[in-house]
């Protein structure tokens, strides 16, 4: 590996670092903090009517005479008492759980999932999950999730739930859930409330207390925010790595928001837009088994919930970006891909690529290692091209250490020369840095493929039980700065396996800078702290690779005769010399480089 190729993976090495240690957002300070639950309603000042708090008013109901509590509250005091029973939804994915108490959503089961625990995996529940939906009346704030409704239909895939004022006016909310998937959706009718609705507009609040799902919860905490995707700007989100509570307002209108952890989330959607729109975020208090508190604060008109058309729905379901991408327009970024060119590398290359071969095999560690070969074999022609500007460099080697031995010295005049030297033969010294480098977008694309890549979630292979989280050879009873509570043997595979063929190659440099040798072999060491907590799936793919990286080396070494380079370049000396021959413009900018040196030398003595 010559000089040029060794700074190349240094490179990279030093763009994965800083790559994984900068990709999120830095903290924002929050306008408000976050712990305020979102259901609470703003005691109105003394002259305003009566503001009902989500629970008050059976509390006040039990408190008041009743004839004081019904003249309090009118049509809608009978609605204010009652006893709350459960009403079931159910399709091919999921379970909806609703209570009579609200006509909302209770609980959420996902039947294809379980928990890390190998437990039902409930996305939502009473306790992790609250809502409130509140209208501005001439009784005060109603929050329609604290009234109490009576079932009016239930088809199997729809359901009415109907909170009667008198014989002929109810409130009306309905919910619809298609054979399969993850959507549900909402329509409600307030229009039997009349001129009591004195703002046509409903604050719907949802609080959702992440429940921990997955076996590493400090990698789900760190994935954990709300996405918010605005008609105009598209995506926005809060800092997933902020340790402090997050408060953010939308500046546009909003089609959709999203309560996402690492493999799941809640959202509301619409096909209108949600006018305004506050977000929070609220990292719990260490240690705690919640994940974290998330929550939105969305303005929905009362028109559009009414409103086919407008298609108001709520998503309780996996971050899989095939099924995100058919729920709403940019839903898919709930599956984080990487920065632009890598995204592009995942979504068009890497995605097509892994789900052909899970036709071919069920075993996610054969899929991986088969995705390994086919991307080494694409890149081998870029592999092949650096190693023989590497075997270009070493036939040089006589004539650079005679330069060396001439100029040792004095550094700019032995770079100087060995431009000429280069020159001279027609050896272009970034050629072995380049196809490294063209390597880049790939090698960074799968930082954020397998972390984020659903399909891997409690598949096993070998000792790794799954494959979207680290591998645990030995679980340590304290935990180590910077490295964990475990000893992951897959990366500690790939980071050997690295070591060996820098190793490798530098048998086959003996030119390159001591420094760069020392470089080259801290920089794997760095990355046993970085990649100890990683997806198995990304480290076992990058130890396959290696190894296979190591085996083309031998290959090509085999068959490339460096005798027959040296022939070539002799060739291209004797042909380069020919002062009526044109140049090549990588030959004109190499000199004028030298050109521009020289003067500048010339000028300095000056």
């Amino acid at each position: 590996m010559d000089k040029n190729s060794t700074i190349g993976i240094v490179l990279i090495s030093a763009m994965l670092l800083i790559y994984l240690t900068f990709f999120s957002e830095g903290p924002q300070t929050p306008q408000q903090s976050a712990t305020t639950d979102s259901t609470q309603v703003t005691q109105p000042a003394a002259n305003q009517p009566a503001t009902l708090k989500p629970g008050n008013a059976e509390a006040e109901a039990m408190a008041l005479p009743d004839s004081v509590f019904n003249q309090k509250y009118g049509i809608l005091a009978p609605l204010m008492k009652g006893e709350a029973q459960d009403v079931t939804l159910e399709n091919a994915d999921m379970k909806v759980t609703f209570s009579t108490k609200g006509g909302r959503v209770k609980e959420v089961l996902l039947k294809n999932y379980v928990t890390y625990q190998k437990t039902p995996l409930i996305l939502i529940d009473e306790f992790s999950s609250s809502t409130s939906a509140q209208v501005s009346t001439s009784f005060g704030e109603v929050d329609l999730h604290q009234l109490y409704y009576t079932v009016a239909q239930n088809t199997g895939n729809q359901i009415v739930f109907r909170a009667q004022l008198d014989s002929a006016r109810y409130i009306e909310q309905r919910y619809v859930l298609p054979k399969e998937g993850f959507v549900l959706s909402w329509r409600a009718n307030l229009d039997a409330l009349g001129n009591a609705v004195t703002n046509r507009t409903m604050r719907f609040n949802w609080t959702d207390r992440l429940k921990q799902q997955e076996k590493d919860i400090e990698q789900v905490r760190v994935t954990a925010t709300v996405n918010y995707y605005q008609a105009q700007s598209g995506l926005e989100k809060l800092s997933e790595t902020s340790t402090d509570p997050q408060e953010e307002r939308a500046t546009e209108p909003v089609q959709w928001i999203a309560l996402k952890q690492k493999f799941f989330n809640t959202a509301l959607i619409t096909k209108a837009s949600f006018p305004e729109v506050i977000v929070r975020s609220n990292p719990p208090a260490l240690p705690a088994k919640e994940v974290k508190r998330l929550s939105m604060q969305v303005s929905i008109p009362l028109d559009d919930l009414k409103d086919d058309s407008k298609d108001i729905r709520f998503f309780y379901g996996p971050n899989d970006f095939r099924i995100a991408e058919k729920v709403a327009p940019g839903f898919e970024d709930n599956v984080y891909l990487g920065w632009a060119i890598f995204s592009t590398v995942n979504r068009y290359i890497i995605m097509p690529l892994f789900e052909l071969l899970e036709k071919v095999s069920s075993n996610y560690g054969i899929v991986i290692l088969l995705l390994v070969i086919i991307v080494k074999s694409a890149l081998f022609p870029l592999v092949y091209r650096s190693y023989q500007s590497m075997a270009k460099m070493r036939v040089l080697k006589p004539e650079l250490d005679q330069l060396k031995a001439q100029y040792g010295d004095d550094m700019q005049r032995f770079q100087q020369e060995q431009m000429k030297l280069y020159s001279q033969f027609g050896v272009n010294p970034l050629s072995g840095c380049i196809p490294v480098l063209l390597q880049l977008p790939v090698l960074l694309a799968m930082f954020n493929f397998f972390p984020n890549a659903i399909q891997l979630r409690q598949k096993t292979f070998l000792w790794a039980d799954d494959l979207s989280s680290y591998d645990s050879i030995l679980d340590l009873p304290f935990s180590i700065p910077f490295y964990g509570d475990h000893v992951s043997l897959f990366t500690i595979l790939m980071t050997l396996s690295t070591i060996a063929y820098t190793y490798y190659n530098n048998q086959l440099s003996p030119n390159v800078d001591p420094n760069m040798k020392i470089v080259s072999y801290a920089m794997p060491v760095i990355f046993v702290f970085v990649l100890n907590s990683f997806s198995a799936g990304l480290t076992y793919y990058y130890f396959v690779s290696n190894i296979i990286t190591i085996v083309q080396q031998l290959g090509i070494r085999s068959f490339v005769d460096e005798s027959k380079i040296r022939a070539k370049l002799e060739e291209n000396r004797k042909k380069f010399s020919d002062p009526n021959r044109k140049k090549s413009g990588f030959q004109q900018r190499l000199e004028e480089a030298l050109k521009a040196q020289e003067e500048a030398k010339k000028n300095k003595k000056k």
